[in-house]
C-alpha cells in the first residue's frame, strides 16, 4: 500500500460560493472510486495528482450557535466583547483643521444659496481626453491641466453651459480663507478679482464668440493664516459650429506668497547654483524668471512660461496673437500688449545678486536695467514701432576662494529690440526671448614660476686684490716687531 495524504483545504470564497473540506490521497491509490461524495483531481505545484473527497460538513458555511446569556452573565460577556462606542471629549476626532494643509481642497461659499463647495480645476479622463469637471484644487497644489469638450449643439452650448462663460470661474462666489464649516463670517470671504474679464460667450454667424479657452487662477496665502487673495485671468477663442466641434481648455493654479521661504526655495548658499532658476522681485514680491512659452500650434500662452535658469542661455518664441482688437485701440495699446506678453504680466525690477536672498534684504538685490525701444510711435496710422524681441543679458562672476567659489549676478538688462508694424489689424506678430549669461569673473594673477637670480657686482672690483695686501702689510709689521724685541732681550742676557 502506498502512503495515504489527509489534507483539510479550506476554501473561503466571496458571493455565494460555499466553503467546502476536502480530504484527499494520491490517485495512483485509487482504482476505483463509489463514495456518494462528491470528488476531484488536484495537481499540486510539484506535478503529484491528489483524489479528493468533499465530506458534507455544515459547519463550514453557518454561524456557531450563539450561547443562552443569563443576568449573571451579562458583564462578563460585555467584557469580554464589548468596545468603546463613544471616545472621551479630549480623544474626539477633529472635525476639520484651523488653516489648510498641502493638497487639501480649497472650499468655496455661494451666497445667494448658502451652499459650501469646493473650488474645482477640470482635468482629462482617460485616454479620451475629455473635459471632468468635478477635480477639486488642492491647496499649494500649483499646476497645469487641459482637457477636451465636443459640442454636439454648439448655438445651445454656447449660451447655456458654464464652463464656457468666464464669470462662471469668479462670479457669485467666494473663496474662504481657512476652512471652517462653523458659521460664516464676512472676515472669512476673499473675493475673486478678474483680470480683463471677457464679455459672455455669443453666437454670431454660426461662430461662438467669447469661449474661455485658458483659465489661471493666482492665489496668494500667508502660511497658517490662509488665503490673502485670488485673481483670475482668461484667454478666450471663437468656436465654430460646425458638426463635432471641440475645444481644448488649459486651467492652471499658481500658489504665491510675499514671503520668500515660504514658496520658492533657494537657488544657492549663497551662491547661485548652475540650473537653479533666478530669483526676481517686483514690489517686494518674488517670484522666478521667465520666458515666453509657445502652446502646440506655436502661439504664445498668455499664462504659462520657462523658467530662466542660471547658466544656460536660451532662446524661445511663439505668435502672439492681438485679436480681439479693440475699435479705439492704437499704436500705445499695442505697444503695451507686446511689451507685457515679452516680459510677463508683471515685469521684474530687481534681480537676487545670490541664490539666498531675502525679499527684505535690499543689499542682496540689484536693479535690472531696462531699456525700451529707441524709437517710439509716430503720428502716422501706416505703421508703428513694436518690441518684437526681448534680450535678458545678465553678468555674473565668481568670487570668494578658488577651491569653493561663489557664483553672484553683478547685473542685468532687459533690452528690446522693435520692428516696424505696417498694419495695426494684424492678427498674429512672431516674438522671440534670448537669454545670455557673461562670465566676467576676474581671475588672481597666476604665481611665478622658479625663482629668478639677481646678480650685481661689488661697488669696488678692486676689493679682493686690496685685502690681499691688506693682509701682506699687517705680517710685515708684525716681524719687525718680533725681530725688534729679539734683539733687546739678547742685549740685556749678555751683560
Amino acid at each position: 500500500m502506498g502512503r495515504v495524504v489527509g489534507l483539510l483545504l479550506l476554501l473561503l470564497l466571496v458571493c455565494s460560493r460555499r466553503s467546502v473540506s476536502q480530504v484527499c490521497v494520491e490517485k495512483t491509490l485509487v482504482f476505483r472510486s463509489n463514495t456518494p461524495y462528491p470528488t476531484s483531481t488536484i495537481t499540486e505545484p510539484g506535478g503529484r495528482e491528489l483524489f479528493c473527497v468533499q465530506p458534507d460538513d455544515p459547519k463550514l458555511n453557518y454561524f456557531q450557535q450563539p450561547q443562552d446569556i443569563k443576568e449573571s452573565d451579562f458583564m462578563k460577556f460585555l467584557e469580554k466583547y464589548g468596545r468603546h462606542s463613544f471616545s472621551a471629549p479630549s480623544q474626539a476626532p477633529s472635525s476639520g483643521s484651523a488653516f489648510y494643509r498641502a493638497g487639501d481642497p480649497i472650499l468655496i461659499y455661494f451666497d445667494s444659496s448658502s451652499v459650501l463647495s469646493t473650488l474645482r480645476q477640470p482635468g482629462k479622463m482617460g485616454t479620451s481626453g475629455l473635459c471632468v469637471d468635478g477635480n477639486p484644487a488642492g491647496f499649494l497644489d500649483s499646476k497645469s491641466t487641459s482637457c477636451t469638450r465636443i459640442f454636439t449643439n454648439l448655438s445651445k452650448s454656447c449660451i447655456s453651459d458654464p464652463a464656457l462663460d468666464a464669470a462662471s470661474y469668479y462670479r457669485d462666489f467666494t473663496v474662504l480663507k481657512v476652512p471652517i464649516n462653523d458659521t460664516i463670517v464676512p472676515s472669512m470671504k476673499v473675493k475673486i478679482t478678474a483680470v480683463a474679464p471677457p464679455g459672455a460667450p455669443h453666437m454670431k454667424d454660426n461662430i461662438c464668440h467669447n469661449v474661455v479657452s485658458e483659465v489661471i487662477y493666482e492665489i496668494e496665502f500667508s502660511g497658517t493664516h490662509g488665503i490673502r487673495n485670488v485673481s483670475v485671468q482668461f484667454r478666450v477663442n471663437n468656436v465654430s459650429g460646425n458638426s463635432g466641434s471641440s475645444l481644448q481648455q488649459h486651467f492652471t493654479l499658481r500658489f504665491w506668497t510675499r514671503t520668500l521661504s515660504h514658496t520658492l526655495p533657494r537657488s544657492g548658499n549663497p551662491g547661485y547654483i548652475t540650473g537653479a532658476p533666478l530669483l526676481v522681485a517686483n514690489s517686494g514680491v518674488v517670484q522666478h524668471m521667465s520666458t515666453l512659452r509657445s502652446e502646440g500650434d506655436g502661439s504664445c500662452s498668455q499664462f504659462l512660461r520657462h523658467t530662466v535658469q542660471f547658466g544656460r542661455n536660451m532662446r524661445t518664441g511663439c505668435k502672439f496673437s492681438l485679436s480681439p482688437i479693440p475699435e479705439e485701440s492704437n499704436c500705445s495699446y499695442i505697444q503695451q500688449k507686446l511689451y507685457n506678453a515679452l516680459h510677463g504680466m508683471n515685469r521684474a525690477e530687481d534681480l537676487a545678486i545670490t541664490g539666498s536672498a531675502q525679499s527684505n534684504q535690499a543689499e542682496d538685490w540689484t536693479s535690472i536695467l531696462i531699456q525700451n525701444c529707441s524709437a517710439q510711435a509716430v503720428n502716422s496710422t501706416s505703421y508703428c514701432m513694436v518690441p518684437v524681441t526681448l534680450e535678458i543679458q545678465i553678468l555674473w562672476a565668481r568670487v570668494g576662494l578658488l577651491s569653493m567659489p561663489e557664483a553672484q549676478i553683478l547685473s542685468a538688462r532687459y533690452f528690446y529690440r522693435c520692428h516696424p508694424l505696417k498694419f495695426l489689424r494684424t492678427s498674429a506678430i512672431p516674438l522671440t526671448t534670448v537669454v545670455t549669461f557673461t562670465d566676467v569673473t576676474e581671475w588672481p594673477e597666476p604665481p611665478r614660476g622658479q625663482p629668478q637670480v639677481h646678480q650685481k657686482f661689488p661697488f669696488d672690483i678692486f676689493f679682493p686684490f686690496k685685502l690681499a695686501m691688506t693682509i701682506e702689510r699687517t705680517y710685515r709689521s708684525d716681524l719687525v716687531v718680533s725681530l725688534l724685541l729679539i734683539l733687546i732681550i739678547s742685549g740685556i742676557l749678555c751683560y
